[in-house]
């Protein structure tokens, strides 16, 4: 029987939802809630045993790094010295990844360019050259998983093992989530794995879209 309109619509209705709630279930689901003194060395004891692939969903476009000397000249206005800065970066990053799981992240990216986004987006540009695996994933393509607000910042190191990353509303780190249910965290990495296929090269986009903006303006927490 050839099922009708309405049962038609009907099932992608029912499929909008599911995929709306893959994340839901997973800020809801049950987790060891782990303040950033055990969350850093605990995730990076994880990332350097872990085999195969490790996926990163990076939504927030502005998150507070005082602790990165680049970021403090990118919200004092100072742009040429907090590009320098990152160049002097680049010798030290491939340590971060060789010898480790292929590290592949899909950074969601809102247009206009936060200050934020613009300084982290040529922080990423390093890391693609160290050894890590970035795309840029359009703000459109996470909306339908977006019901109730942003997507969740997301690492999975295995089957049985993500971490959500929490921040404040000023981005601030405040640890993270880790949650080893299976069941919850297949379905986020599928979408996860689908964003990132519908990614752009990071390096690609920066040099179309990012290199040669303006600096972006002083701002406090940008």
């Amino acid at each position: 029987m050839i099922p009708s309109t309405d049962d038609r619509l009907d099932h992608r209705a029912r499929e909008a939802s599911t995929v709306s709630e893959v994340f839901e279930r997973a800020r809801a689901a049950e987790a060891a809630v782990l303040p950033p003194e055990i969350y850093g060395p605990e995730f990076r004891a994880a990332y350097e045993s872990a085999e195969g692939v490790v996926w990163k969903l990076e939504r927030l476009q502005h998150f507070s790094e005082p602790y990165e000397p680049s970021w403090v000249a990118m919200t004092e206005g100072d742009w040429e010295r907090s590009l320098r800065l990152i160049g002097e970066m680049r010798g030290s990053l491939p340590a971060d990844y060789e010898g480790y799981a292929e590290f592949r992240r899909a950074r969601v990216v809102e247009s206009p360019l936060t200050p934020y986004m613009q300084w982290e987006l040529h922080v990423l540009a390093a890391r693609a050259d160290a050894g890590e695996r970035p795309r840029v994933v359009p703000a459109s393509a996470v909306r339908p998983y977006e019901p109730s607000g942003p997507l969740p910042e997301l690492l999975v190191l295995s089957p049985g093992l993500m971490y959500e990353v929490l921040y404040d509303a000023a981005g601030a780190h405040l640890g993270g989530r880790r949650i080893t249910d299976p069941k919850v965290i297949a379905p986020c990495l599928a979408v996860l794995k689908d964003l990132y296929e519908q990614g752009e090269e990071l390096r690609a986009y920066v040099r179309r879209e990012v290199a040669e903006l303006p600096a972006p303006a002083a701002r406090s927490g940008a």
